[in-house]
């Protein structure tokens, strides 16, 4: 199942305000929701999300839209995720390094 983060809107016209959901790929913009992480207001410029599930959600392997990863950008969850991104991969070793003495006898 590939999911992804973005908005779902909620609100009255001229009155635009956002949940920040987690759905399936295929699922259409207001479509069911796997799980809401927030919220965010343009009108109020007010953002609220829960950064430790948000983190979760994109360490699993979901995908943010574009204003999905702004917004969280903001709250330094995507920052965090690279972080802990490339402390997971690990030091990398070049090639060039074999030690002398190991060959296969």
């Amino acid at each position: 199942m590939a999911v992804k983060i973005r908005l779902k809107r909620i609100g009255r016209r001229h009155q635009p305000s956002y949940r920040i959901v987690v759905v399936e790929e295929a699922k259409p913009r207001g479509g069911a929701v796997v799980e809401d992480l927030g919220f965010f207001n343009p009108l109020e410029d007010r953002l609220e999300v829960d950064k430790a599930r948000a983190l979760e959600w994109l360490l699993r392997g979901a995908k943010p839209s574009e204003t999905a990863r702004s917004l969280l950008s903001r709250l330094g969850v995507m920052e965090e995720w690279h972080k802990t991104r490339t402390r997971s991969a690990g030091p990398k070793v070049q090639g060039s390094q074999v030690q002398e003495g190991s060959q296969n006898r």
